[in-house]
């Protein structure tokens, strides 16, 4: 980073420790500081996010963005950096058409793994992810 701005602290897997906030500057600002290809994943589903519903909420909550509907309450979608991927987790996933395919040990939650081979390989299917972003923005949000 450039001027008087202190490094962003990266966590156990390279999450980025930014302070907790609301509104798109602080999810911003935690993509920004996903290290190396992480980043191109939080872009793109930040945009992917953001394209399929007009006036989502952001906020960075522990450490990672969450998404909630734009006139609802609570949160439809997380993101998380582990060592080898970039967590997406989907907070009534259980309730998607198909699910996506990380279980979990909370009956609603479902995940999808990100991993950096998958942006080249085509392995990541941004159209299906776009169709859970639309269902879950139109469940009831998770209130955490």
């Amino acid at each position: 980073m450039t001027g008087d701005t202190a490094p962003v602290k990266l966590l156990s897997g390279g999450n980025p420790q930014i302070p907790k906030g609301d509104g798109d500057g602080p999810v911003q600002a935690y993509i920004a500081a996903m290290p190396g290809w992480k980043r191109q994943v939080g872009e793109r589903i930040d945009a992917v996010v953001a394209r399929e519903v007009p006036g989502v909420r952001k906020a960075v909550k522990w450490n990672s963005p969450f998404y909630g509907a734009p006139e609802g309450e609570g949160w439809f979608l997380s993101l998380h950096c582990m060592t080898r991927y970039v967590k997406a987790a989907f907070f009534k996933g259980a309730a998607l058409e198909p699910p996506p395919p990380g279980p979990s040990k909370q009956a609603n939650v479902r995940y999808l793994d990100i991993y950096e081979d998958s942006l080249s390989d085509g392995g990541w299917d941004e159209a299906q992810f776009a169709d859970w972003v639309r269902q879950a923005a139109a469940l009831p949000g998770e209130k955490l």
